[in-house]
């Protein structure tokens, strides 16, 4: 068959084509219906495959995380009530509001006993916190190094927080003593905070 007889076929009438012509337009228009018939219904069944796959994979990986989760459910409550009677424990070393004043005489007394004389002694404004308020007090103490010592042991000490800030040590004359301590009289200025538990309602 040559291209005068292809360009001879009559489109109008194409029974009397040859076989070998409707054999190889037959094929093509099978490639085209295939071709077209796939990216019109098949290539989307694939992309949602593809996509459900993926949505499997992420549902498994969650899955097993939840699993290990729920066959460790008895370790994390073991767990869950230690914190909640360790945070308990902590609480009971927060005052309350009628305990605040008792605790501040701990402090001086504390001081005193360890043979200090106190300059300052100036509670500040409360510090509210997310659930507890903090109680800053300023402190200028006059005494022996080894005294210092003894008064910061005896905070530590106290069945309530304390905790001590800004601690400078100057000797006679203000300046700051950095000698081996002796028995001059030195001067302590610092911030020691204590802590309140908030009740509900000023929570």
């Amino acid at each position: 068959m040559t291209l005068d007889d292809i360009n001879e076929l009559d489109f109008s009438n194409i029974g009397d084509w040859p076989a070998l012509v409707k054999t190889v337009v037959t094929l093509l228009l099978c490639v085209l219906i295939g071709v077209g018939g796939y990216y019109l219904l098949i290539e989307e069944q694939y992309i949602n495959l593809e996509a459900a796959e993926r949505t499997e994979g992420e549902l498994r990986n969650d899955f097993e995380a939840k699993q290990a989760k729920a066959a460790n459910l008895d370790a994390y409550r073991a767990q869950l009530a230690e914190m909640q009677e360790t945070f308990g424990a902590m609480l009971r070393q927060l005052p309350n509001k009628t305990e605040v004043a008792a605790l501040l005489v701990d402090v001086s007394q504390t001081g005193l006993a360890s043979g200090l004389e106190f300059e300052l002694f100036q509670p500040q404004n409360e510090q509210p916190k997310e659930f507890y308020a903090e109680l800053p007090i300023r402190l200028r103490v006059k005494g022996q190094y080894h005294e210092f010592g003894d008064f910061v042991s005896g905070l530590a000490a106290l069945p309530r927080i304390v905790t001590i800030f800004d601690v400078a040590i100057s000797g006679p004359g203000g300046q700051a003593n950095r000698a081996e301590p002796g028995k001059e009289t030195l001067t302590m200025t610092a911030t020691a905070k204590t802590y309140r538990y908030l009740d509900e309602e000023e929570g």
